[in-house]
């Protein structure tokens, strides 16, 4: 096994799905690859086990009886920081960028590969490992960010931020005044080589309202448009931002 796999083996996942046969065939795949997983085949019963079993990834359908998935996803983001990746039949682009305001990390469209849920599954946990973070912490704009503990504070106060919006920070913070577009930055911090290009947008938005004072008027984390954003540390202006 290689190390980065031995690293993620005997995590725990959380399986929220209310179709059986999906959720036992995706359960195999996942213990194949060395993970411990949990089952929950609706909403309350995955609400009590995300917060009582603290899983390291949480697998989540979008229509759950009991509790819709992305009110689930609402919740445990009240009070957890773990990774969630969504399950969604539905098509619009709507129903999957409010999941991803909802605080869901990732989404996966049914129907699926097991086997390219499991490949997702396995990024998203090395991207939350301390070893595939930032050695060296960083200090800049009043930001202190500690990728050991995965820990940031801003002007003092610590932030609750998800694995993806600390990902998506640490790289920001170790790049300022650079513009990258979203292309990049699914790259970089997905690790995609291709995607939903709004699951940037949702989180530049998400990550804006956790480090600025106005968050639709960002002095932060700019929109330089027609190209992409850039996290601005004070030292430099530029035109055609917001």
């Amino acid at each position: 096994m290689a190390a980065q796999d031995r690293e993620i083996g005997n995590r725990r996942v959380l399986l929220v799905e209310d179709e059986a046969t999906i959720a036992h065939v995706v359960r195999d795949y996942l213990v194949q690859a060395g993970l411990q997983v949990d089952l929950a085949a609706d909403g309350f019963t995955a609400l009590h086990l995300a917060l009582t079993r603290t899983p390291d990834l949480i697998i989540l359908d979008r229509l759950l009886p009991g509790l819709d998935g992305a009110e689930v996803c609402r919740r445990i983001r009240q009070t957890q920081t773990m990774p969630i990746i969504m399950l969604t039949a539905l098509g619009t682009e709507e129903d999957r960028i409010l999941g991803l305001e909802m605080g869901a990390d990732d989404y996966v469209t049914k129907p699926f590969s097991p086997r390219e849920l499991v490949l997702r599954v396995k990024s998203v946990l090395r991207r939350s490992l301390r070893d595939y973070a930032p050695e060296q912490p960083v200090e800049l704009a009043g930001f202190e960010l500690n990728p050991a503990s995965r820990e940031v504070r801003h002007r003092g106060v610590p932030l609750s931020l998800t694995a993806r919006e600390f990902d998506l920070l640490a790289f920001f913070l170790r790049r300022p005044n650079q513009v990258f577009s979203r292309d990049v930055l699914i790259k970089a911090v997905w690790g995609w080589d291709f995607g939903d290009l709004s699951t940037v947008t949702v989180h530049v938005r998400r990550l804006r309202e956790k480090i600025e004072d106005v968050p639709t008027a960002p002095v932060l984390l700019k929109t330089v448009w027609g190209v992409g954003y850039r996290f601005d540390d004070g030292t430099q202006a530029g035109a055609g931002e917001r």
